[in-house]
């Protein structure tokens, strides 16, 4: 009988901070750049220059430790960590090992099999390094230090995850907490959320640890799904020939779908970490704690359930609209500007989420204001466009966020009310059609339905369907 195995995951997760200067000088921390153009002695590590901590940094990670249920450390201090590369321009990262700021939190994640809490070890605060760049075509590598010194929380989860679905399930949640605290934007693609995968496998019913490897450039849910499921393969394979999985980094190929070694995994001896002598503790009190806590924003769980019980929204709506921040944040202000929750969630709903998929965007890139959808939803309250119209408006608010009311004046597509137009439109379709009437007079409604059909066509949709219906009944039943 083949042995069965269980995959044992936890991640070390970087989030770089939203704020405008970096960790411990006052240079920008703008993404792009020309580069070494955000850069000061400090940042780019020369002799003498001596850091300055950013309080917002402490706060952004207090928000996200009470957020992610951990135990502050009210005494916490910055550590060297001691590694010679050409993006560590100060030949140390600065960072936090023995008094980390936040420990032994939490957060929930659901899955198909059910709710599951997953553990967070602890998180700290630490500065980023620069940026090499390879020039094949002159044979060398550059180095940018924009990044260099750009604040960081590090977040280590327990190792209590057991699958890809779980491990997604994890990062989207600390992504959207995050971006619901202010304290990132969280995007992947920009680097701005960066996941290590800490991976191995025992046989089931086993208590002791398998060797684990730890799989870098992973910048996707996507590739973080098929780089755990390539690793698992390859060290159950090891196992099964009887080789030893070896613990080491890994960088995983997405193109290839297959991961190489970069170097063995490093202890935390081998960094030499010392406290850092230029930086004082920090000491933080209950005050400063309770204060952090009191300007906590409404997190996705309960804005959620608010949006069930105060707009009788659906469960699975409330959950989309809440999924991002963003979409959250255009949701209730067209609601408040129109008055019409249940309206705004289903233009948000259906038509957004359609044109998001189609332009292959996210929630977070919707460009037009509350203010144009609140006034389009207003235009079909009122009876001025028709939905079918409505759908079309809706597509240039998408693309270029027009003012709706200018545009459907602009574009003459205001909708015909006038029962007399209508009425004599409607005569020369029944009088050209007249098979559909005699189809309709023997008993086939589905006729009906084509000669409404050919009056909104003959109106450029701009009819009052409910009148056109109205119209042609009263003209078919007429002997």
């Amino acid at each position: 009988m083949s042995r069965q195995y269980e995959t044992v995951i936890g991640l070390e997760v970087h989030v770089e901070l939203a704020t405008k200067t970096k960790i411990f000088c006052g240079c920008s921390t703008e993404f792009g750049g020309e580069p070494n153009t955000h850069t000061c002695p400090v940042c780019t590590g020369m002799p003498g220059s001596l850091p300055v901590l950013n309080k917002q940094v402490v706060e952004y990670a207090l928000a996200v430790g009470l957020a992610a249920n951990c135990e502050i450390n009210q005494y916490c201090k910055f550590d060297r960590k001691n590694y010679f590369y050409p993006d560590n321009p100060q030949n140390y990262q600065i960072s936090q090992l023995y008094l980390p700021i936040c420990h032994d939190g939490w957060v929930e994640i659901e899955t198909g099999a059910g709710k599951k809490r997953i553990g967070i070890h602890e998180i700290h605060m630490e500065e980023d390094a620069g940026k090499l760049i390879h020039d094949e075509w002159e044979d060398c590598s550059l180095v940018d230090y924009n990044r260099s010194g750009v604040p960081l929380i590090e977040i280590v989860s327990e190792p209590d995850m057991r699958n890809a679905e779980e491990v997604i399930a994890y990062l989207d949640k600390l992504r959207m907490m995050i971006q619901y605290l202010g304290a990132s934007d969280c995007k992947l693609q920009e680097g701005s959320m960066r996941a290590d995968v800490n991976l191995s496998v025992r046989e089931v019913g086993s208590d002791a640890f398998g060797t684990r490897t730890e799989m870098k450039n992973l910048n996707s849910f996507k590739a973080i799904a098929r780089a755990i499921e390539g690793e698992r393969k390859r060290q159950i394979e090891r196992i099964e020939e009887g080789k030893k999985v070896i613990q080491e980094t890994r960088r995983w190929d997405d193109n290839k779908e297959s991961s190489y070694a970069m170097r063995s995994k490093e202890d935390a001896q081998d960094y030499r970490y010392f406290p850092d002598p230029d930086l004082m503790p920090v000491v933080i009190s209950h005050e400063w704690i309770e204060r952090v806590r009191s300007r906590q924003p409404e997190l996705q769980p309960e804005k959620m359930e608010r949006y069930e019980k105060e707009f009788q929204i659906p469960e699975y709506d409330a959950k989309i609209l809440t999924s991002s921040k963003h979409m959250a944040d255009v949701f209730e202000e067209t609601a408040a500007l129109c008055g019409r929750p249940k309206e705004a969630s289903n233009w948000l709903m259906v038509e957004t989420m359609r044109l998001l998929k189609e332009k292959e965007q996210d929630p977070e890139d919707i460009a037009f204001s509350p203010e144009n959808l609140a006034k389009l939803i207003r235009l079909v309250d009122k009876g001025t466009i028709n939905r079918t119209v409505a759908k079309t408006v809706f597509e240039e608010i998408f693309i270029h966020d027009v003012d709706p009311e200018q545009y459907v004046e602009e574009k003459g597509l205001r909708m015909v009310s006038d029962e007399g137009a209508l009425q004599k439109t409607i005569e020369e379709i029944i009088a050209a059609n007249p098979q559909s009437v005699e189809d309709y007079r023997s008993g086939k409604e589905k006729a009906m339905g084509y000669l409404v059909g050919q009056t909104m066509r003959a109106m450029k949709g701009k009819a009052d369907p409910g009148l056109v219906n109205k119209i042609v009944k009263e003209l078919l039943t007429k002997q």
